[in-house]
């Protein structure tokens, strides 16, 4: 048996899988609140300890940048070292990977029901390809096809600079300025994000808050309570905010495209999408995604799937850690 793991800024998923064939089968599963725990082995120890499990190799998938089998959460005050965490647990080996590499692994994994599909593409796709992932943060990942298979690498590119496109989201980037001192596309595309995105349609002029949505707002979490009114069309402001927020996240995918050249497709993962995926199915993605000047037949031939599977960077960390066992 091994073990896996999801850590996020939110919430870390575990698992122990055992392997029938070339199949793997969860043993044990459990969720747990990331913030409400002062380390990732303390969460270990407990999952281990309540399930009476020995387990000889680990993998984790973990929201941030993984050098040398160290990671500074970006959005958890933790520091994750395999070697420490291997030591400290009594587990032969443990590897960390970026939360998205995971993500891109555990795409294999996946079926059909899986999947909510944005554009076809070319019936003969076949290349690289690409993940992007909002939630508590904005998480990017790539598949390199090597003639024979995907393989995963991570990537930070939520970080990358915030690329405006006309003169509304010029004006959205002054007014994120004025606040960070470096405006990545995270701080649009996240769940924080969308709250942004609001907060300067508001500031700005561009519509005026409900007092029954600013009360919503203080007791929840502000970013839900957004896309929830503008998903049943009661709040006009959030509306517009959820439409930018919808064609940026179109963009950037194009961009992430380009870049990788993701003929064999683009995945959209991540807490977010599944959870607007009516707006994200009405075309404003789309358009933002092939909005791209002479490149837009390459971007109209790419595949692009929102993944639904809220289990797919688990999967991906188990499918990681079976594969450095079997040495595949």
């Amino acid at each position: 048996m091994f073990l896996a793991g999801d850590i996020g800024g939110t919430k870390t998923n575990l698992a122990c899988f055992g392997v029938e064939g070339k199949h793997l089968s969860s043993v044990a599963a459990g969720s747990f609140s990331s913030r409400e725990h002062a380390s990732l082995d303390e969460i270990v120890r407990q999952f281990m300890s309540v399930h009476h499990l020995r387990v000889k190799h680990a993998c984790f998938g973990i929201a941030g940048p993984v050098r040398h089998g160290r990671c500074e959460a970006m959005n958890l005050a933790w520091v994750v070292d395999a070697r420490q965490l291997a030591g400290e647990l009594g587990i032969a080996t443990v590897t960390l990977i970026n939360d998205l590499e995971a993500n891109a692994y555990g795409i294999a994994a996946l079926e059909p029901k899986d999947f909510v599909v944005l554009n076809e593409g070319a019936p003969d796709g076949q290349g690289n390809a690409a993940v992007i992932a909002a939630g508590t943060g904005l998480g990017e990942a790539g598949l390199y096809w090597d003639g024979k298979q995907h393989r995963a690498f991570a990537c930070e590119g939520g970080h990358a600079d915030f690329a405006p496109r006309n003169a509304l989201e010029i004006d959205l980037l002054r007014y994120l300025l004025t606040q960070f001192g470096h405006v990545s596309y995270e701080r649009v595309l996240s769940g924080p994000g969308l709250y942004n995105i609001y907060k300067f349609l508001r500031d700005t002029g561009r519509g005026e808050e409900p007092v029954w949505l600013s009360e919503e707002m203080r007791q929840h979490d502000p970013s839900a309570a957004i896309s929830r009114a503008a998903l049943e069309g009661s709040c006009v402001l959030c509306v517009q905010a959820l439409h930018l927020f919808v064609a940026l996240y179109g963009a950037k995918a194009g961009n992430l495209a380009l870049t990788i050249m993701a003929a064999g497709g683009v995945f959209v993962g991540g807490g977010i999408a599944p959870k607007i995926i009516e707006k994200l199915t009405d075309g404003t993605f789309m358009a933002a995604f092939t909005a791209k000047g002479r490149m837009k037949p390459v971007l109209e031939a790419m595949p692009v799937r929102v993944i639904l599977n809220d289990k797919t960077a688990l999967l991906g960390a188990a499918r990681c850690a079976y594969l450095s066992m079997s040495g595949e």
